[in-house]
C-alpha cells in the first residue's frame, strides 16, 4: 500500500501538473525496475496484450483489421454512409406510421388493401423511384364477420366460462346458434388417429405449445403450425365437428392469433378457431377434471367471391446492365388484427426506404433494383405467383431478397444456394457494424419462393425474431411495438446487400 500511495503524497506536495507527472514518472520507473528485466517495458507490452484480445473478441484475426487500422475494402465507405444516413434521416419509421395508422390491417381482397395498394404507388413516386406501377392480380376475398364467440359449460355446473377465440383464416363459419359439443384434447395428428380418441361428433383441441426450449423461434413456429394450417383437415377426417387451435406464440397471453387453414375436397369443411394461450391452458386444466364439458362455438365468418387487387412496383434502374434485376420485396397484405406492423408493414417499408436511401445518396447500381410490395401472401400467394409467371421480354432475375421476419434488429442473411453464399458472405463485414454479419444457408420466404423455383437466387433478412411471435396475426401487431431505429438499420441492412448485388452480380 505504501508504494502505491506514494505518488499521491507527492501530488499534494506540489500543485502545479508537473509535480504530480514526476510522480507518476518516478513511481513507472520503480514499477519497470521490479517487474521487468533490462530495457523490457511492461506498459507497451499490456498495451499490445489488450489490443490483440480485443481483436479476437472483435473477431479480427490480426490488429491490423481491427478499427481504424485496416485497409478500407470494396463498398466500406458506401455502406458506412447508407447506415448513417437511414439512422440520422432516414424514413421508414414515417412511412410505417403513415400505413399503419391511416390504412391499418389489410386483409386481401379488403377495401384496406385496395387502399394500401394506392398508398404504396403514390409512396414509391414521392420517393422518386423510377417506373411505379401496377400489376393486376386476382385475390381471394374472405371476411371475418362480426361474430366470435366460444365459452365453456362445465357438466356439473351451470356455470359460463368464456373463451377468446378468433376464426382461423378461410373457415367456414357457423350456424347463427353455433356449435355445441364435448371436447377431445389432442397434441398431435397420430394421437388423434389412435385407437379409443372417439373424436367424432366432437369439437377437437389441438394444444401443441410451440417449445420454448428451441433457441430459433421460427423453428418453434414450424414444428407447430401444422395443427393450424392442418387441424381443420384433421378434425373433420376423425369425425369432429370443429377444431380449436392453440394459438402459435409462446408468450402466455389472452390475445388469439389467427393464420391461414387450408380444406381438402376428400374431407367436411369444419369451423376452426384459434384460442388464446390462456384460454388454451384453462381448457385443458377444466378438461382434466371434467371429460364431460361441452364448448360452443360462433362464428360469422365466410369466403366471398374473389377480387382484383394489384402487386406494386417500383425501381432504380440499372446504369449498365438495366434488364438484369435483383427484387427487394415484402407483403402488402395483412391479417384484420392489429395493424399488420411487423408483419408485414415492416418488410413493405424496408423495400422502398432501401431504394429511397440508394436514391438519396445518388448511387446508381449497375443492375436494375426493383421494390416489389405483393399481394396476398398471407392466404394464397397470388401476387407472388403471378409476378413470377409474367412473361417479361429480355429481362432476367439475377437475385430476390425478402423482408418478412418484422421490423427488429437485423441480424443478417439466410441464402438459397451454396455459390451465393460463397460469394456475399465475403461481404459481411459491411454488416458488422450493425450486428447484422451472419450469413446462414436457408430460404428467401414465401414471396420470393415462387422466383426460386425458376432458378433464381433468394435471400431473406434475418432479424432478432425473439419477439416476433408476440405479435404474429395478433392484435397486438402494431406500429407502438416497432423501433424506429431498428427499422431503420433494417432498410439500411436491405440497401447495402441490394447494392453489392447490383454491382457485382452473382
Amino acid at each position: 500500500m505504501a508504494a502505491l500511495e506514494e505518488p499521491r503524497r507527492e501530488a499534494q506536495a506540489g500543485s502545479h501538473p508537473h509535480s504530480v507527472r514526476e510522480g507518476i514518472r518516478r513511481q513507472g520507473c520503480r514499477r519497470h525496475h521490479v517487474f521487468s528485466e533490462g530495457n523490457f517495458d511492461m506498459k507497451r507490452v499490456g498495451l499490445i496484450l489488450a489490443l490483440l484480445l480485443g481483436c479476437r473478441l472483435l473477431g479480427y484475426s490480426d490488429p491490423a483489421q481491427a478499427p481504424g487500422n485496416e485497409t478500407p475494402r470494396p463498398y466500406e465507405a458506401i455502406a458506412m454512409k447508407i447506415i448513417t444516413t437511414a439512422l440520422g434521416s432516414g424514413r421508414a419509421y414515417e412511412m410505417l406510421y403513415d400505413l399503419t395508422t391511416n390504412i391499418g390491417p389489410r386483409l386481401s381482397g379488403s377495401p384496406e388493401a385496395a387502399q394500401a395498394v394506392l398508398w404504396a404507388r403514390k409512396t414509391m413516386k414521392h420517393a422518386r423511384l423510377e417506373n411505379v406501377r401496377l400489376e393486376p392480380v386476382m385475390v381471394p376475398r374472405w371476411v371475418r364477420g362480426p361474430i366470435e364467440e366460444a365459452a365453456i359449460f362445465p357438466s356439473s355446473t351451470h356455470e359460463t366460462i368464456p373463451l377468446k377465440v378468433t376464426a382461423l383464416g378461410g373457415s367456414v363459419g357457423t350456424s347463427d346458434q353455433g356449435i355445441t359439443a364435448e371436447v377431445v384434447e389432442v397434441r398431435s395428428f397420430d394421437e388423434l388417429k389412435a385407437p379409443g380418441a372417439n373424436a367424432k361428433g366432437k369439437i377437437i383441441f389441438f394444444n401443441r405449445a410451440m417449445d420454448r426450449s428451441k433457441i430459433k423461434p421460427m423453428e418453434a413456429y414450424g414444428e407447430a403450425v401444422n395443427q393450424r394450417s392442418r387441424g381443420a383437415v384433421a378434425a373433420a377426417q376423425a369425425g369432429g365437428v370443429a377444431a380449436l387451435v392453440r394459438s402459435m406464440t409462446s408468450r402466455l397471453d389472452d390475445l388469439p392469433h389467427t393464420g391461414a387453414l387450408d380444406y381438402e375436397e376428400s374431407a367436411p369443411k369444419v369451423p376452426a378457431a384459434a384460442l388464446s394461450t390462456v384460454g388454451a391452458q384453462r381448457l385443458s386444466e377444466l378438461l382434466a377434471r371434467d371429460k364431460t364439458l361441452r364448448v360452443r362455438l360462433r362464428l360469422s365468418c365466410k369466403t366471398l367471391p374473389d377480387v382484383e387487387s394489384a402487386n406494386v412496383l417500383g425501381e432504380l434502374v440499372g446504369s449498365e446492365k438495366p434488364n438484369e434485376v435483383i427484387v427487394i420485396g415484402g407483403h402488402l397484405d395483412s391479417w384484420d388484427k392489429g395493424q399488420g406492423a411487423h408483419d408485414d408493414g415492416a418488410g413493405c417499408i424496408h423495400a422502398i426506404e432501401a431504394l429511397r436511401l440508394l436514391k438519396q445518396l445518388g448511387l446508381k447500381p449497375k443492375r436494375t433494383l426493383r421494390a416489389v410490395l405483393f399481394m396476398n401472401e398471407e392466404n394464397g400467394l397470388r401476387g407472388a405467383k403471378a409476378y413470377a409467371a409474367k412473361d417479361r421480354p429480355g429481362e432476367s432475375h439475377v437475385a430476390a431478397i425478402e423482408s418478412d421476419s418484422g421490423g427488429f434488429t437485423p441480424r443478417g442473411f439466410s441464402l438459397s444456394d451454396a455459390a451465393t453464399f460463397k460469394k456475399l458472405a465475403n461481404y459481411a463485414y459491411l454488416f458488422r457494424v450493425i450486428g447484422a454479419a451472419r450469413f446462414e444457408a436457408g430460404h428467401g420466404g414465401a414471396d420470393v419462393a415462387e422466383l426460386a423455383r425458376k432458378g433464381v437466387p433468394t435471400l431473406a433478412l434475418r432479424v432478432d425474431t425473439h419477439r416476433y411471435f408476440d405479435y404474429h396475426h395478433a392484435d397486438s401487431d402494431t406500429i407502438d411495438k416497432v423501433h424506429d431505429r431498428e427499422l431503420e438499420l433494417g432498410a439500411a441492412a436491405l440497401a447495402i446487400m441490394a447494392y453489392v448485388i447490383a454491382e457485382e452480380g452473382l
